[in-house]
């Protein structure tokens, strides 16, 4: 009695929740702008972009403010401070003051600017930022082409869930139906005990079942509201396209297309390494950079009394850097080699999977003619003892055992169907 009224308070939760009819469609239009896969690609594009904008430092010029303040009794600095200060007089040249000269002091306000003009180094470095942010941007493309995937996945799961529980209830009617024939030929003295018993086993072997179908029901409804980034709090979908099979025309021998995004991705980050590669060479080439300062020194603060400037060109040869160019171009290399390898295997590996599956779906669809043959088979075989225990031909515990296996032979089917379509999804998402 416990376990009883212990599923009809399951029952009754699961029916007290919102259900909302939701079409694959739907879901499809919802799903891009909400899912957190997608959001997290996109953020690795923008972090990608930042980092780019670091790249622009090699045109751009590099401006500092300064403003210092100094004492010294050094006297070189001390001459020099004085002449910076623009008061030098000539008490100044005498020696005694030139060896031994007074503490001086001096607040300096400079600024200064240095351009980069030619660094061909950085321009190669640009350019493999840009390939990165390119190759991101196709695996967010690849990525949503998964997500519609397990989004397809998730709907057949939510739908095959729902058709089970359909099933399940109906083959409860039938036997309740059962039952209350053979109940009213146990009032009248026709069967024995034992076979009510059976009747009512077989009911509540049902009622788990279908208990448990419909927590598979709620299982597959928050795993598209996961998908959906939403809360699934008392609410639950029900799917309004019909569970059925998905015929389709497949080509045989299919072979892997070399524009998936994904392959593209990995042919794309090539051109990266190929960049810093020439990069390592670029450091060798000369560089061209301009600079500038201008400053106000004088001995009280917050005074200027003097000024000067200086401006100038640099043109510099890195002539060896003890082999760190050419060590980072030795790895570069390596890490080219390694990537070709990897795709290498990644394509045969795909391949593979795409062979694998291909054949995946032919043994499917195999099995769903198979199980369908099986539940009409069974189908025919309960309505031939159906129709012998009704005329007293055939026990009560045959025809249980007859409903049981349509029953489940039926499931089987629908099953059969779900991996079916399943394997065609996942053979989709593969080409």
């Amino acid at each position: 009695m416990k376990k009883i009224l212990f599923l009809l308070f399951i029952s009754a939760k699961f029916f007290a929740q919102d259900t909302i009819q939701i079409s694959k469609k739907d879901l499809e239009t919802r799903i891009e702008d909400q899912n957190l896969s997608v959001k997290l690609a996109n953020d690795e594009i923008n972090s990608a972009q930042a980092g780019l904008l670091q790249t622009r430092a090699m045109y751009l010029p590099n401006v500092t403010a300064s403003y210092t303040g100094t004492t010294t009794n050094s006297p070189l600095m001390a001459f020099g401070t004085k002449l910076n200060q623009s008061r030098i007089t000539m008490m100044d040249f005498d020696p005694s003051s030139l060896n031994n000269p007074d503490n001086i002091f001096n607040f300096a306000t400079k600024l200064e600017v240095q351009q980069p003009i030619f660094n061909k180094d950085a321009i190669y470095q640009k350019k493999a930022g840009e390939v990165k942010v390119d190759v991101l941007k196709i695996k967010a493309e690849r990525t949503k082409e998964y997500l519609q995937f397990d989004l397809n996945k998730a709907y057949l799961q939510l739908q095959m869930a729902y058709k089970v529980v359909k099933v399940l209830e109906e083959a409860k009617n039938t036997t309740l139906a059962n039952k209350k024939v053979i109940d009213n030929y146990y009032k009248n003295g026709m069967i024995q005990k034992s076979e009510v018993l059976y009747m009512q086993v077989r009911v509540s072997e049902i009622e788990s079942q279908i208990q448990y179908a419909k927590s598979n029901v709620r299982n597959a409804s928050d795993y598209v509201y996961f998908l959906l980034n939403e809360d699934s709090a008392n609410k639950v979908f029900k799917p309004m396209d019909e569970f059925s099979y998905q015929e389709n025309f497949l080509e045989q021998n299919p072979t892997l297309n070399v524009n998936r995004k994904d392959l593209q991705a990995y042919e794309k980050s090539l051109d990266a390494y190929d960049y810093m590669i020439k990069s390592a060479d670029a450091k060798f080439l000369p560089k061209l950079n301009a600079f500038g300062s201008f400053e106000l020194n004088d001995n009280k603060v917050y005074q200027f009394g003097g000024n000067g400037y200086l401006v100038g060109v640099q043109l510099s040869w890195n002539v060896f850097d003890g082999y760190k160019a050419k060590s980072e171009k030795e790895v570069y290399k390596a890490d080219l080699s390694k990537a070709q390898t990897e795709i290498q295997q990644y394509q045969k590996q795909n391949q593979l999977e795409l062979n694998k599956s291909y054949r995946q779906v032919l043994d499917a669809d195999n099995k769903v003619s198979l199980t369908k043959l099986s539940w009409d088979q069974s189908a025919e075989a309960y309505r031939i003892r159906k129709n012998r225990y009704d005329q007293g031909l055939e026990k009560s515990s045959d025809l249980l055992s007859a409903e049981t296996q349509m029953s489940q032979k039926e499931l089987e089917y629908q099953q059969a169907i779900f991996e079916y379509n399943s394997a065609l999804e996942y053979l989709k998402f593969l080409k």
